[in-house]
């Protein structure tokens, strides 16, 4: 998936506003090298988890340092704080990678801080240099937390939805037209899968065996050529896109849609906050990447985001209003949203702004509305929208009883109370920021700019959900 260079000036040309203040982020990150997922156990790799921890640098330069151009409001720029930050990962090396880069060890960046003085003189060293211990709340992979990250788990309706593909026109046509493509990679994989599995129907598979053999094994690495790998790429990105989105049969991207109920909840976590939380991460895999992609529609935006992520892609959700300011606005009605997105951990690679919902930034109300439209936004819609029997499903009486009756009113009743409670979290914040307005008005008008550092800034708290069944991390 490759970004285009005009599409990264407008980018520059829209996110460059001298006058704006920068509230909070949420980010979605995919985790770095691997071995390969065909087999079980697979791992993130020592360049895995350089990767992220290169993203998580990224991110600091851009949001927390002093001298951050997009500095986010107020938040702590070298010790992390846990009110600020919030993460949740199926597996946590990425989120402790990221997250390492995000806050690194107190001594690098300042020997004093890393240093304790007791009331005898006496100093004493943090272990390794100061190393912030942020932690990652996991989750157990039965936990009903499990679906917001990896919504596409045991869930029925969306294994149905996703294997019809496999009856439809365009597979077809692809999977004859790619035979003898394929033909020619039985013998190098002869040892790891039958040749009668060497072909579009298991295009991921190839792709991913070949591509980590050409990184780790170098015979891989010389019997594989560029274009070949490119084309292996493209035929994965087909699959891949074929599984996770349809027009018409929503539940393909049910991993979006979980996700999309994330989003919302951790920006209004933000908000309901007065800024408070600045920060939310979160990991998965590309498969939700995709399924949120075809669910916002970006693909019409560009073609691009039909392919596979790369390792360690991120996309981000800014949370911001068009002033500068030095305090949380005292009306939704002042935020924007921002969706931005950033394919792979090249020093080149910029994060780069997409217009979601044809528009460049989007008021915070109308994206609730937008993307809760679109949105798993609780459990039990979940189980409902799943048609699942997963062991919180069936333990959870409510989830039994909307089960039982009739689908499609109580998934409306869900939803809808949800997103309530969402903007009832929202008006009980502002009317509590009304009520402090007549004492903050001096202050809330005083401008400020990306570059000034606060004197006191608060970090996160984070969160991680549970591992996958047969390895540490997501595909």
């Amino acid at each position: 998936m490759k970004l285009l260079i005009a599409e990264y000036v407008l980018s520059v040309a829209v996110t460059a506003v001298l006058s704006e203040t920068i509230h909070g982020l949420v980010v979605f990150t995919r985790h770095g090298d691997r071995t390969s997922k065909f087999y079980k156990g697979y791992q993130m790799t020592e360049l895995g988890a350089t990767q992220v921890h290169s993203v998580g640098s990224f991110y600091r330069a851009r949001y927390i340092e002093d001298s951050a151009p997009h500095k986010i409001l107020n938040i702590s720029p070298m010790r992390y704080q846990p009110s600020q930050i919030w993460a949740s990962a199926p597996d946590q090396s990425t989120a402790t990678n990221f997250l390492q880069g995000l806050y690194p060890p107190l001594g690098t960046l300042d020997s004093d801080l890393a240093v304790d003085t007791v009331t005898d003189g006496s100093e004493t060293v943090s272990p390794l240099n100061g190393y912030q211990f942020i932690p990652i709340h996991g989750k157990p992979k039965e936990a009903s937390d499990t679906i917001w990250l990896k919504g596409d788990d045991s869930c029925p309706a969306y294994t149905r939805a996703s294997n019809s593909y496999h009856t439809s026109v365009e597979y077809l046509s692809t999977f004859d037209s790619s035979r003898k493509f394929y033909s020619q990679f039985a013998e190098p994989l002869n040892n790891m899968m039958p040749s009668e599995n060497v072909t579009y129907a298991h295009a991921y598979d190839v792709f991913d065996l070949l591509n980590v053999g050409s990184i780790h094994n170098e015979s891989f690495a010389s019997a594989i050529t560029a274009p070949q790998l490119s084309q292996l790429r493209y035929y994965a990105n087909a699959l891949e896109w074929g599984h996770t989105y349809n027009l018409t049969q929503p539940t393909r991207s049910i991993g979006g849609m979980a996700l999309a109920g994330a989003i919302l909840r951790q920006l209004n976590q933000t908000v309901s906050t007065q800024g408070n939380l600045k920060l939310s991460l979160m990991a998965g895999s590309y498969d939700t990447f995709l399924a949120f992609f075809g669910l916002t529609n970006l693909n019409a935006v560009n073609a691009d985001f039909m392919g596979l992520p790369g390792y360690a892609s991120s996309m981000a959700f800014e949370l911001f209003t068009n002033e500068n300011t030095t305090t949380f606005p005292r009306d939704t009605a002042d935020l924007r949203v921002r969706f931005l997105f950033r394919n792979g951990t090249d020093g080149s690679i910029p994060l780069v702004a997409f217009p979601l919902f044809d528009r460049n930034s989007i008021s915070y109300d109308d994206f609730v509305d937008e993307l809760g439209s679109r949105a798993i936004n609780s459990v039990g819609e979940w189980c409902s929208t799943c048609q699942s029997s997963v062991g919180f499903c069936s333990q959870d009486d409510s989830v039994s009883s909307s089960r039982d009756s009739s689908s499609s009113s109580v998934n409306h009743d869900d939803s809808s109370s949800d997103l309530t409670a969402v903007h009832a979290g929202v008006i009980g914040a502002m009317t509590t920021l009304g009520a402090l307005a007549i004492i903050a008005v001096a202050v809330f008008f005083c401008r400020r700019t990306f570059a000034s550092a606060s004197a006191s800034r608060s970090p996160l708290e984070k969160i991680s959900s549970g591992s996958e069944a047969d390895s540490g991390i997501s595909a």
